[in-house]
């Protein structure tokens, strides 16, 4: 392939909108081209990495045993009805809309993410034991309505991804999910090796996928929103929303003092009684009222603190929690939001941990403009459940003592065990060895083919441009044919290519009447793994030169060298890789 022939719209500058590397390389090296906010035209040298990576995951999900199909980008919602997503998902489920309720518009949504649609598949042709276990994937376009999408390719309204979703009558027999689980575990893991990410899996909450287990794939990156949390001394790794963490004992020196009420007028946030009553945030309980399936729940965390959600539906045993309204809360409280407190007040209530190992805690007084101090927690009001319910921070220890470390990071995968969550929901049932109906259980397992691109810019580049992995650059070898006019350089750049492309390597011969100053920087920024180099005055002395992209060692070679040489050095960069 010649440069010439191709399309590769390079650019000095990226736009003042690009924040993070991978965003301001993709558009600079040609790659992506907004056409509106959160949605990207791939162009052919972007186009042409995004098939490889796509290859890569095809190649291992058949490997793995699953089954490809495709599905429509467009569900009618009564399937997501069936299952309650339409609430949980909220504003991420995008909706054609339409005029009146007949409308057909108003009826669909665009999915995104599959796990209705597969269910009513397996719910209308499998009927028997004997058909299972079966593993579905498909690469499909999928939609979702981020409020604000942002950093190019990582958060977008329109996006690529690689779903599968397994079914099964057992979890852990043979053929069970946690078989599949571990199966597509391992494929996973092969995927991100083969693309060349320094990926780290990490114990993860299912979220509003739902599911008993989960595992997230991460790249760790300044430029990730997700945070890897993990202890020092490597024994325990999670995301965010996952992160357990140890018992804290009690930071003050609390005397049991007597309980008071203080006037706090107008006062109703952490920092705003903190500093009217010269107290740490630490020294202050926060009573944050939720509600689940229509009743409320309250929980307890220190000031500085803040609710794991997650950690908390858990804790209370519900499949999620939502704030409650300022209409549900003042009718609990007896007061303006803002004055919450647990003494006397008459609702189902779970502490952190932390919370019940203070002292003289300061907390709203379910009186409007009032705070109460002198709070002890057993002395004061009952705790009847405690756990840990709160978000892990700087300075926490892991579930074994060692200190918690945190990244920011990117999330190019995720895998789920779902149980039987979406098919109780929809009556999706076989019949087991028994002849009696149950319902399948099931696995989820997703990748985002975009994420891995933006992830590999991420983890590999430098001033000069993208560093990529040899088994997904766009092209593994550039060669910079200098000198044009020269009719010798024409006539060896030609026969390298061509040796090269019979060798099986990837390579485009950079044919334009160009200075070698420019043809250079445009190799550099695109980031091809290996640039070879033929010009008037190395061919008068016999060589061509070889130069890797990453570590910028340099070989001078006979011309008639360069394929067994470069051929060579793509298959180790790419066995280097995978391992």
């Amino acid at each position: 392939m010649k440069w010439t022939q191709y399309f590769i719209p390079t650019q000095k500058e990226a736009p003042a909108d690009a924040v993070v590397p991978s965003h301001q390389l993709m558009i600079r090296a040609g790659l992506i081209r907004q056409v509106v906010a959160g949605a990207y035209s791939y162009l052919p040298l972007g186009y042409r990495s995004l098939r490889k990576i796509e290859a890569i995951v095809r190649e291992e999900m058949d490997a793995a045993g699953a089954l490809e199909l495709n599905m429509p980008a467009m569900h009618p919602i009564e399937l997501w009805e069936q299952t309650g997503r339409v609430e949980a998902m909220g504003d991420v489920l995008v909706r054609l809309g339409g005029g009146s309720g007949d409308d057909w518009r108003s009826r669909v949504v665009l999915g995104p993410t599959h796990e209705e649609v597969i269910t009513e598949h397996a719910r209308a042709f499998v009927n028997s034991y004997k058909q299972l276990p079966l593993t579905f994937y498909q690469i499909q376009t999928k939609f979702r309505g981020e409020a604000r999408p942002k950093s190019g390719v990582l958060r977008t309204r329109e996006f690529l991804m690689k779903d599968a979703y397994s079914f099964h009558l057992a979890k852990e027999e043979a053929g069970g999910l946690d078989e599949t689980y571990e199966r597509m575990y391992g494929a996973y893991s092969t995927i991100f090796g083969r693309c060349g990410l320094p990926y780290v899996p990490v114990e993860a909450e299912s979220g509003p996928i739902g599911g008993d287990a989960s595992h997230e794939f991460m790249v760790p990156t300044d430029a990730g929103e997700d945070y890897l949390v993990r202890a020092e001394d490597g024994e325990y790794r999670a995301n965010l929303e996952r992160a357990e963490v140890a018992p804290l004992d009690d930071k003050g020196d609390g005397t049991d003092q007597a309980m008071a009420e203080v006037h706090t007028p107008g006062l109703g946030t952490i920092d705003e009684v903190s500093n009217f009553l010269k107290c740490e945030p630490c020294r202050m309980i926060k009573t944050i009222i939720y509600e689940s399936e229509g009743e409320p729940i309250v929980a307890l965390v220190r000031g500085d603190h803040a609710v794991n959600e997650s950690k908390f539906a858990r804790a209370a045993g519900v499949p999620f929690v939502e704030p409650a309204s300022p209409e549900l809360i003042t009718k609990l409280t007896k007061a303006d939001v803002g004055f919450a407190g647990p003494v006397a007040l008459d609702a189902r209530v779970i502490a952190d941990q932390a919370v019940t190992v203070m002292h003289d805690a300061v907390t709203g007084a379910n009186k409007t403009d009032h705070h109460l101090t002198g709070v002890n927690p057993g002395r004061d009001f009952e705790i009847k459940s405690s756990a840990d319910i709160r978000m892990a921070v700087e300075g926490d220890r892991a579930p074994n003592g060692s200190p918690l470390v945190f990244e920011k990071c990117i999330e190019v995968g995720h895998v789920f065990k779902l149980g039987t969550k979406y098919s109780s929901a929809m009556e999706a049932t076989c019949l087991d060895q028994n002849g009696r109906p149950q319902p399948f259980i099931m696995g989820c397992y997703g990748i985002g083919l975009n994420r891995i691109m933006a992830a590999a810019i991420e983890s590999f580049h430098d001033d000069r441009g993208i560093c990529w992995p040899m088994a997904i650059a766009p092209f593994q070898a550039v060669i910079c044919a200098l000198d044009m006019r020269e009719e010798t350089v024409v006539k060896v750049a030609g026969e390298v290519h061509d040796q090269l492309v019979a060798a099986g390597v990837d390579v485009l011969l950079d044919d334009r009447d160009a200075r070698p100053g420019f043809k250079f920087k445009d190799a550099e920024l695109v980031g091809f793994p290996i640039r070879i180099t033929v010009g008037k005055r190395g061919l008068a002395e016999g060589i061509a030169e070889i130069q890797n992209r990453r570590t910028g060692d340099v070989q001078k070679v006979a011309p008639d060298a360069v394929a067994d040489i470069v051929a060579k050095m793509v298959e180790d960069a790419i066995r280097e890789e995978r391992t």
